[in-house]
């Protein structure tokens, strides 16, 4: 494989910066504020280290592991991405295959490009629906009971976006969803002739959840008025496992433990959203100590290789979810991108696995 070959989440993201238009290149990079937010999540992952041992016999080695009692061929899923089609044409449902190939949940976002049924069949089932509170929340509950009529098992509802966060690269760039077309943008995608065609060909990605009477989906609208309330009745209302996402609190964790949630999601949502939030692999740690010991605690934000995930697992992440990196493959060469990239995530677990003295994945993570 030459220059043009994935061989770390690194190559992927270069590749991609070369190939999408600048815009959409920094609506999937980029984080809040500075982004000094995403430089303290990398900084914390960047501390944690593994105990290297010698003299075992690592020579067969299980990435196996089980989520809510489904063994997954992985310990990292995909997290939720709102609008991946702008990576290239059917990347939602490149990302449903992959996770029907590994039995591994996809996370299909609210502002999915794809609709939820089309997501969940092409996934053969491994896929759970995350879902935005927005305005009064009448159409969230509306989402909430399709996505359980079209047989999703998981809900997941994330909360730590009460107000979209501002995100200076894509804002330069006028970055709006549907795109308004103005001098700036006419010229990004015309120095990136290859991407425009594709995407004019395939039609402009659109919010596809919502192509539905009596809603329509203000990526900017205030989510402000959730609460507490607001997840007991969607608890009451879903029937099957429902995770939080976006909690970096430990009196916040805790309470949601009391009100009966399945399972926490800690994440900073790969920090676009609070530039100053705390890193969440350092409240990972924080939760496990301070929760039951089988409590499930999923994690994602800032991950960019398969070491990077056996850190979450060693600091008390039961499962892991890979987020942005997968889009930079899709937009440098496709589902082939995607698989290569995969591929490079497993073996770099393995790998560190074998160093590390580990063979399998069965949640004991105190053995790290």
């Amino acid at each position: 494989m030459g220059a043009g070959a994935i061989h770390s989440a690194k190559d992927a993201r270069r590749l991609a910066r070369r190939r999408l238009p600048w815009m959409v290149f920094d609506y999937i990079d980029g984080a809040a504020g500075q982004e000094t937010g995403a430089a303290r999540n990398r900084a914390a992952l960047d501390a944690i280290t593994l105990r290297p041992r010698i003299l075992r016999d690592v020579s067969q080695r299980s990435l196996t592991t089980e989520i809510f009692g489904a063994e997954a061929d992985r310990p990292f899923g995909i997290a939720p991405m709102g609008m991946c089609n702008l990576a290239a044409p059917g990347a939602d449902l490149m990302l449903a295959r992959l996770a029907a190939r590994y039995r591994v949940p996809h996370g299909v976002s609210t502002v999915a490009s794809t609709p939820l049924e089309t997501i969940l069949e092409a996934a053969e089932g491994y896929a759970w629906f995350q879902l935005y509170f927005s305005g009064d929340g009448s159409g969230a509950f509306k989402l909430a009971e399709r996505a359980k009529a079209a047989g999703y098992q998981t809900l997941v509802l994330t909360v730590d976006v009460p107000e979209v966060g501002r995100r200076p690269r894509e804002l330069r760039h006028g970055f709006t969803m549907p795109f308004r077309i103005g001098p700036s943008q006419f010229f990004d995608f015309a120095m990136h002739p290859r991407w425009s065609l594709k995407t004019l060909i395939a039609g402009r990605p659109d919010m596809a959840n919502f192509k539905m009477e009596g809603y329509d989906f203000d990526r900017t609208e205030s989510r402000a008025r959730a609460t507490w309330d607001t997840l007991a009745r969607l608890r009451d209302l879903w029937p099957g496992k429902l995770v939080v996402k976006g909690v970096l609190d430990s009196e916040d964790a805790r309470a949601l433990v009391a009100a009966g949630v399945d399972a926490i999601q800690v994440s900073s949502h790969g920090a676009r959203q609070l530039e100053a939030a705390p890193a969440p692999i350092d409240m990972l740690a924080k939760f496990r100590a301070e929760l039951e010991p089988d409590f499930p605690l999923f994690y994602d934000s800032g991950i960019l290789s398969g070491e990077d995930i056996l850190r979450a697992l060693s600091v008390g992440a039961d499962f892991v979810f890979v987020g942005r990196i997968l889009q930079f493959a899709i937009a440098a060469a496709g589902e082939k991108g995607l698989q290569q990239l995969w591929e490079v995530l497993s073996q770099e677990l393995s790998i560190a696995m074998a160093q590390t003295g580990q063979i399998s994945l069965n949640g004991d993570n105190s053995r790290w």
